[in-house]
C-alpha cells in the first residue's frame, strides 16, 4: 500500500541527519511531503537528504537546512526557511535530541545545560516559532519525548528531565491551541537502534547490581528500528491522527508494559 498523506504539505523535521529524525524525513518524503530537514551535522545531513530524496514521491522535495535548534535565532530561522521556500507550514516534527549517561552526582552543569538546551529548550523554541504558521494551516506538532519521561532510567537525569519536560510541554500546548485547530502529540521511544542509543556508554565501573538496572530498561522483544518510530510520527502528523492531541505514544517493544 502506498500512502500519500502529505502531498502538497510542508513539514519541518529536526534531527534529520540520523536515527529517528532521518527515518522520519524519508518517510514523509515518501508520502509526498515537502520536507525541510534540519540538523547541525552538515555531512550526515547531506547524505540523509540525498537518501530521502531518492525515495521521495513525485512532487515531494527534501531540502537540507543546517541549524542548532537550541539557539533562538537558529530555531526561528529554520521555520522562516521553510515558509519562505514553500509559503506555508503544515507540520513540525521535533526529533532533535542528545543523550549523555553519567552518575548524577558527577554530572557537571555544562552537560546538564547542553542536554536540556537541545532537547527541551530546542523543542520549545521550534514550537514557538512554528505555532503562528500552524494556526493558519491548522497543522500538527509531533515532539520526541521518551520512555525516560515516565520511568526511572539510571544515569540519565538530565536527559530524563528534559524528556519529562517535553511530555508536559506537549500536553500544555495541546490544550492551549486546540481551539485554533493545532494538534500537539509526542512519541515516547525506547529500545530503538539510533544514533543516540548506539553512542551511549554507561559508566565503566558499574557493579554487578548496577548492571541489572541496565537490563530493566531493555525491551524483551529486542531493539526496534528508527523506521518503526517514523511510521508513528507520520500517522500523528497526518490526518489519520486528526482525533488525537495531547497524547504521548509509547513505542518501546513492551519494555514498560
Amino acid at each position: 500500500m502506498t500512502l500519500e498523506r502529505f502531498t502538497d504539505r510542508v513539514v519541518i523535521v529536526t534531527g534529520a541527519a540520523s536515527g529517528i529524525g532521518r527515518a522520519t524525513a524519508a518517510r514523509l518524503a515518501a508520502e509526498g511531503a515537502r520536507v525541510l530537514a534540519a540538523d547541525v551535522s552538515v555531512d550526515a545531513l547531506e547524505t540523509a537528504v540525498k537518501e530521502a530524496g531518492a525515495g521521495a514521491a513525485p512532487g515531494a522535495e527534501v531540502v537540507a537546512h543546517v541549524a542548532d535548534v537550541s539557539d533562538e535565532a537558529g530555531a526561528a530561522g529554520t521555520v522562516t526557511a521553510a515558509v519562505d521556500r514553500w509559503g506555508r507550514l503544515d507540520a513540525l516534527c521535533n526529533i532533535a535530541g542528545i543523550l549523555r549517561t553519567v552518575r548524577t552526582h558527577e554530572c557537571d552543569l555544562d552537560t546538564w545545560n547542553r542536554i536540556v538546551g537541545v532537547n527541551l529548550t530546542g523543542t520549545f523554541l521550534m514550537c514557538r516559532a512554528a505555532l503562528p504558521h500552524l494556526i493558519t494551516s491548522r497543522g500538527a506538532i509531533v515532539n520526541a519525548a521518551s520512555t525516560s519521561s515516565f520511568f526511572g532510567h539510571p544515569w540519565m537525569a538530565a536527559y530524563a528531565a528534559s524528556k519529562g519536560g517535553i511530555a508536559a510541554l506537549t500536553q500544555t500546548l495541546a490544550v492551549e491551541y486546540c481551539k485554533e485547530g493545532v494538534r500537539v502529540n509526542a512519541i515516547a521511544p525506547g529500545s530503538v537502534t539510533s544514533g543516540i542509543t548506539q553512542n551511549v556508554e554507561f559508566p565503566s565501573d558499574l557493579t554487578k547490581e548496577e548492571s541489572k538496572l541496565v537490563r530493566r530498561i531493555m525491551s524483551p522483544t529486542g531493539f526496534g528500528e528508527p523506521a518503526d518510530v517514523a511510521g508513528v510520527v507520520a500517522m500523528l502528523a497526518s490526518d489519520d491522527g486528526r482525533h488525537m492531541t495531547g497524547e504521548i505514544v509509547r513505542i518501546d517493544g513492551g519494555t514498560h508494559a
